[in-house]
């Protein structure tokens, strides 16, 4: 929810969520942003056959494919996904690091949540060659990988602007929401940190709204 509410679109725009699993990203941005030409892409046909349930169930068109975001241009392109063709990407990839989180035992979960080597890259690769130029691509990541993402998007990539997200105010980030821009030649931003929790504990009211799907980031404004 917090990966939609930090997306920029506009009505008419071709949105593309990569890894969408059972589509919650993508469909509460289609949900704040009626009009969205909304593309759900997952892996697994279980999830992408949950995809199309919750779309339904939702009244939300979308395309969902079947496709490994790491597969070739062809591949995307035989799936109506070629280069310089979509407006925004959304992402939250798998990024647990492999060497510091014990990977659960059924596969498929594994995939979803544990990067390799190459995940990080050959996912911002894919977005950035179906991206138009000035393109938007908003990912989620863990904070102690930043140094990760900024290699990533340093190939393609500028306008960077990153939201730390914090548990409560004593807490260092635990995640970043970046958005770049394909061919973007700004400075990098860091936008005030999010903080989750008040000093109770308890969900901040502008929190609560986006988890809704009511509210947005900064990140979303164009």
């Amino acid at each position: 929810m917090l990966l939609a509410a930090a997306t920029p679109a506009r009505s008419g725009d071709r949105v593309v969520d990569f890894g969408a699993g059972v589509g919650a990203a993508g469909l509460a941005l289609a949900r704040r942003m009626p009009g969205v030409d909304l593309v759900l892409v997952e892996i697994d046909p279980a999830l992408a056959e949950l995809a199309r349930a919750n779309a339904n169930a939702n009244a939300i068109a979308a395309d969902v494919k079947v496709l490994d975001v790491e597969a070739t241009a062809e591949t995307f392109a035989a799936n109506g996904l070629a280069p310089d063709s979509v407006d925004v990407v959304l992402t939250n990839p798998p990024f647990n690091d492999a060497g510091r989180h014990r990977a659960s035992p059924d596969k498929v979960r594994e995939i979803a949540h544990v990067a390799t080597a190459t995940t990080l890259q050959g996912w911002v690769h894919a977005a950035r060659r179906i991206l138009k130029s000035n393109g938007k691509l908003v990912l989620i990541w863990r904070a102690d990988g930043i140094a990760e993402v900024l290699q990533a998007l340093d190939r393609g990539f500028g306008s960077v602007e990153i939201l730390p997200v914090h548990a409560d105010v004593t807490a260092p980030a635990i995640r970043i929401l970046v958005r770049a821009t394909k061919g973007g030649r700004a400075p990098t931003r860091m936008h005030a940190g999010l903080l989750l929790n008040d000093e109770s504990g308890l969900p901040k009211k502008e929190v609560q709204e986006m988890l809704a799907g009511k509210g947005r980031l900064p990140l979303a404004v164009p």
